[in-house]
């Protein structure tokens, strides 16, 4: 099976004074291809700081990050920003659309900023809106939608380019209940659909639960690494 990420030795050190905080040590991961995976562990203890560090935000101390077999790091500024657009999607807790663009405007951007041509990157991001159950609310801005409706919109935008992996940090945690339990069905969907690897981080035990595998960090370590049966129908 391919393999969509993988860590090698990652550490992530912040200076404090006169000593440094080790905020990630010693962390090698592997994910293959179609994954369905989520971090877990109280606040503080890496599991952000890994995500960053996973996805080109954040460079690590130390250790090496391989997209489809790509290196993330030990590379241009430039070089990383279009692995990352080619590569990588990304779901956050607060949505981040931009307001003043409609629903399919802020799903296109990513095939836009890769070049496609305009007519062709609407085509496919209708398509894909359709595909999230939004193919009424394509002229939609995100303040004429509602939070489960948004983070549709951002899935979408996250998808649309066929990325290799999707990072997600705490994707439900804006919405109540029952949109959650909506969100992640259609993130699991997705998985299924189009084999994507999805990582993500949550405190929701519920989310975790439904997830293949499980990794739980404590101070800036991985603690648990368990594989789970997938989610059982209720």
């Amino acid at each position: 099976m391919t393999t969509a990420l993988q860590a090698e030795n990652i550490w992530k050190l912040y200076a404090s004074g006169e000593s440094s905080i080790e905020a990630v040590r010693q962390v090698n991961l592997s994910l293959q291809e179609g994954a369905f995976v989520s971090i877990m562990g109280p606040s503080g203890c890496g599991k952000t700081t890994l995500l960053n560090v996973l996805s080109g935000i954040d460079e690590p101390s130390s250790g090496q990050v391989f997209v489809n077999g790509e290196a993330l790091y030990g590379i241009t500024d430039n070089a990383r920003t279009d692995l990352r657009a080619k590569y990588f999607g990304f779901i956050f807790q607060e949505f981040n659309l931009l307001p003043v663009l409609s629903a399919v405007e802020n799903v296109e951007l990513p095939l836009l900023m890769q070049g496609i041509p305009p007519s062709i990157a609407r085509k496919q991001a209708i398509a894909m809106l359709e595909r999230v159950g939004l193919g009424d609310r394509v002229s939609h801005r995100p303040t004429e939608l509602s939070g489960g409706q948004q983070q549709r919109v951002a899935i979408a935008r996250a998808l649309v380019h066929e990325p290799a992996i999707v990072l997600c940090d705490e994707p439900t945690g804006n919405l109540d209940g029952a949109t959650s339990a909506e969100i992640l069905q259609l993130l699991r969907e997705m998985n299924q659909a189009l084999k994507t690897t999805f990582l993500i981080v949550t405190h929701d035990v519920g989310v975790s639960k439904q997830c293949d595998r499980v990794i739980t960090m404590n101070d800036g370590i991985i603690s648990m690494d368990v594989i789970q049966q997938a989610h059982e129908e209720e």
